[in-house]
């Protein structure tokens, strides 16, 4: 047998691929039936299905989706971008990949962090021919945002975009966080200060969810400018702690500032929920932790995960389908972080 016959076998010293038609010969049937066994097409016994499995396996073989859907003019490929330092990204992750596989779909990954800002995380996606993208969290400018809903099938995870062609599937803040005030004003609370997410996604809507919570009780609203990092937690905590007077308890921007919040106050001697009460907003995976026992607004990230999967292949699926803003209700997680106000 000539050697670019023999699957595996080197030649002009490289190896060889195997091919379908190799899996046929080895299993016994046509190359025809081993394409309607790896398309998961009716026409194959189960007996037929599963020899030519374990030829493809033998002979470690791999069917070509990508250049097989390339060559029908599609990829199946979503583009997803996400923040690398957020662990709530890593959540909606892990739902998005088998609803994107349930519906036919592959999916990249693409992350912007220092040195590398979300234009360039979305422009990789495009050149692998994604087909849509979605946006976990997008923190570029409206104009972009709209400017790339006019180029490709978008979706914004947490951040509504006014007037830009792009879906948008996000939780509710007005619910989560009446439903964090009313919890904590329940267990006596009347000094709430809000450590905000700066200019991050969802954090203008959070701002004002809480100033709007906060005149239903008829109580004072107080911001402190934060961010949605451990970093700017830990800010927030030493500048309350150089004032005369702590607020008895504190809504978080996000749940990585409420666990950088809980570390300065901790080293400062503090026990939460004794001296004071901490919420956060996710209820990422850390949160769950015993140590950190995070009392939060948990943002259920396989549901936003599926709507934001469905959402994008419904209007790679039909052109006629227009854009929506899915909002979804989030729910008050209750742990050790929150209790009665220490008396004064």
């Amino acid at each position: 047998m000539p050697t670019d016959d023999v699957p595996g076998r080197e030649t002009a010293g490289k190896p060889r691929r195997p091919t379908m038609v190799d899996v046929a010969a080895k299993a016994g049937v046509s190359r025809a039936l081993v394409s309607l066994v790896f398309r998961n097409q009716p026409g194959a016994s189960e007996a037929t299905r599963q020899r030519v499995l374990h030829a493809a396996d033998e002979l470690g073989y791999h069917p070509d989706n990508a250049a097989r859907l390339l060559a029908r003019g599609r990829s199946h490929t979503l583009g997803v971008v996400l923040t690398v330092h957020q662990p709530f990204d890593a959540d909606m992750v892990e739902g998005i990949y088998p609803e994107a596989e349930r519906l036919g779909y592959d999916v990249l990954l693409s992350a912007s962090a220092p040195g590398r800002d979300e234009g360039k995380a979305v422009e990789a996606l495009l050149s692998h021919r994604c087909e849509a993208v979605i946006l976990l969290g997008p923190t570029s400018s409206q104009a972009y945002l709209a400017e790339l809903g006019r180029r490709t099938v978008v979706v914004s995870v947490s951040r509504r975009v006014p007037g830009a062609h792009l879906d948008s599937v996000r939780t509710s803040a007005a619910v989560g966080v009446r439903q964090a005030i009313d919890h904590l004003v329940k267990l006596g609370h009347r000094e709430i200060t809000h450590v905000d997410g700066g200019k991050g996604p969802g954090a203008s809507d959070r701002r004002r969810a809480y100033r709007s919570a906060m005149r239903r009780h008829d109580l004072t609203a107080r911001i402190v400018p934060g961010e949605y990092s451990e970093d700017a937690g830990m800010a927030a905590a030493q500048k309350l702690l150089g004032e005369d007077r702590l607020p008895t308890a504190i809504l978080a921007a996000n749940d990585r500032c409420a666990v950088g919040l809980m570390h300065a106050f901790g080293r400062a001697g503090l026990e939460l929920p004794k001296d004071l009460s901490v919420v956060g907003y996710d209820d990422n995976h850390l949160s769950h932790l015993s140590y950190i026992d995070l009392t939060t607004v948990r943002q259920d990230a396989n549901r936003i995960a599926e709507h934001a999967v469905q959402r994008a292949v419904a209007r790679l699926e039909d052109e006629n389908v227009e854009p929506t803003d899915t909002v979804l209700d989030p729910k008050l997680v209750v742990r050790g972080t929150t209790g009665p106000p220490a008396a004064r």
